[in-house]
């Protein structure tokens, strides 16, 4: 099974629970204005195999086995399945806990993605439908299809949201998060985000226009207050 991916971080401590290999897969259907990764927006020509992906990062095992494990990120991994299913199903055999970072924006098959995943790390978009299609260019609906199969399967999830001056960096919008969230079963962990620019100049080596050129940055310490205020209304 062939699949075409950015690139490998080979020894990360951010992409979920201890030391993780995190596998960057090319494609993606959104267009979110805050996107920081436009170079892994279209599937380039499919670059390797998932026998020699595991190979890869077998070569790390030992970090990765005690705590750690591989976490497949974008781009939006569900859309390629076959590729995916193909390398959890051989890292599984390996023993490594697997880990999916996605919007839940793929083209199907989630129950057998599933079967091999001990962790989803969610990327909210916006919770609410009109909101998401002004963010992201695209309906809610499949997002929406994921996570009710997730929930079925009653997986562990962690969530991050972004957190973007003058769009959801209000009262209004804690509440509907809240209310969001409240439909997913298992969240072990919530993050906020605060909205940054550092992938901005990459925009402009591409040719791509930034939508929030004009954009503020969320500074941390307000980021930080917005969290603890939406505890006090999810908790």
């Amino acid at each position: 099974m062939i699949g075409s991916i950015d690139s490998i971080e080979s020894l990360s401590s951010y992409d979920g629970p201890g030391i993780r290999a995190v596998v960057f897969l090319n494609e993606c259907h959104l267009r979110c204005k805050y996107c920081h990764n436009p170079e892994m927006w279209l599937k380039k020509n499919n670059n390797i195999t998932s026998d020699l992906l595991v190979e890869k990062i077998k070569r790390f095992k030992n970090y990765l086995l005690d705590n750690g494990g591989v976490t497949f990120s974008g781009g939006e991994p569900l859309l390629q399945p076959e590729f995916l299913i193909s390398c959890c199903q051989k890292l599984k055999e390996v023993g490594f806990h697997i880990a999916l970072d996605t919007a839940g924006v793929g083209i199907g098959q989630y129950e057998e993605i599933l079967k091999y995943v001990d962790l989803i790390i969610f990327d909210v978009k916006y919770a609410l439908s009109d909101g998401y299609k002004k963010l992201t260019g695209k309906s809610i609906d499949e997002s929406e299809k994921f996570l009710e199969i997730a929930n079925k399967m009653n997986k562990e999830f962690w969530i991050r949201q972004v957190i973007i001056p003058e769009v959801n960096d209000n009262q209004e919008y804690l509440v509907a998060l809240s209310n969001y969230l409240k439909k997913i079963n298992n969240i072990t962990k919530i993050e906020f985000l605060p909205y940054h620019k550092l992938g901005s100049e990459k925009y402009e080596r591409l040719g791509i226009p930034y939508p929030y050129k004009d954009k503020k940055e969320m500074d941390k310490e307000t980021c930080d207050k917005l969290y603890n205020e939406f505890l006090k209304i999810y908790l």
